[in-house]
């Protein structure tokens, strides 16, 4: 089974879809596939689609949901398609049981039963083995931090920027979140906003500061209140001879900060935006070009480059 959860939500059995296109069954996967290969409780589950409390057939329709998985599962494991008259698509009717409408095992004697097992109060979603986004990006994420804490900036930003490549979007985007799959999404975000900011790093210090203006100042505009990136884009803005425009980013910040609960920046960024004066007011006059927004300088500047290194 393949899992694919950085992104629209795409779960494969045997090659072939399992997603349910409706909301509450899709949603339950979603929850089980967070959760692969290991048991998600009862509880779980119905606090996930029902947060405001389960109805009196909440059981029924929960078992229905399942059964509705594991018709497709099946189908998957023996390649026929779901026999017609369902409750919804996927979903069995009572009398075919949960193995589906050929009541077979499937590829390498895997069973609709045994790929999503009822196992001590709760249900189990089986990947065989198969890939999970999640992870692999943990997985990729890991090596990175290791190969940072080691100094070893070329081998950190290689696999860092393996485990930014798996994203393709928001995580589980097109399901309905209840509370589980909320705090997993903003667990996920977080984790990759952190390997963000350590890839920028060891960009960064490899010297590619020219090469990561256009990217940071797209993460900059979609994170006004983030100080450890646009940190990072003024110090690629500094280095890459654009004191001007590193102190436009500067004030950028100040302003996102002040919508995002009045907040002033940290001692860490003020003391950036000293270095950053303090490096205009040692290179000659502005040049009075604008672009795209920024205040430009021209990147030949050697004294200018020398002095932002020196100080950044």
């Amino acid at each position: 089974m393949d899992v694919r959860i950085l992104g629209g939500l795409s779960v494969r059995e045997n090659g072939v879809s399992i997603t349910p296109t409706a909301a509450a069954p899709r949603q339950l996967l979603a929850l089980l596939a967070a959760s692969a290969d290991q048991v998600v409780p009862v509880a779980v589950l119905m606090e996930e689609i029902w947060p405001s409390g389960a109805p009196r057939a909440a059981r029924a329709e929960l078992q229905s949901h399942i059964l509705g998985l594991r018709a497709l599962i099946a189908a998957a494991l023996t390649g026929a398609a779901p026999a017609p008259g369902r409750l919804f698509p996927g979903v069995p009717r009572a009398s075919e049981g949960a193995k589906g409408p050929e009541g077979a095992e499937g590829t390498e004697g895997r069973a609709a039963e045994t790929v999503l097992a009822a196992q001590s109060g709760g249900y189990r979603l089986d990947t065989g083995g198969g890939s999970h986004d999640v992870r692999q990006f943990e997985r990729a994420a890991g090596a990175g931090y290791r190969a940072m804490e080691a100094g070893d900036l070329p081998r950190a930003a290689l696999r860092l920027g393996e485990a930014l490549a798996l994203w393709r979007g928001e995580p589980y985007a097109g399901v309905d979140a209840g509370p589980r799959l909320r705090a997993e999404t903003e667990r996920l975000e977080a984790s990759r906003l952190s390997v963000l900011d350590q890839w920028v790093e060891a960009q960064l210090g490899l010297g590619r500061h020219v090469e990561l203006v256009p990217e940071l100042a797209v993460l900059a505009a979609r994170h006004p209140a983030d100080e450890s990136l646009h940190g990072q884009f003024m110090v690629a803005l500094l280095r890459s001879g654009r004191a001007d425009d590193a102190l436009e980013a500067y004030r950028r910040l100040c302003a996102g900060l002040q919508r995002d609960g009045g907040r002033e920046p940290s001692a860490r960024l003020r003391r950036l935006h000293r270095s950053v004066l303090a490096v205009r007011d040692a290179t000659l006059p502005r040049v009075p070009t604008q672009s795209s927004g920024f205040w430009l300088r021209p990147r030949s500047e050697p004294a200018l480059a020398g002095l932002a290194g020196s100080l950044v």
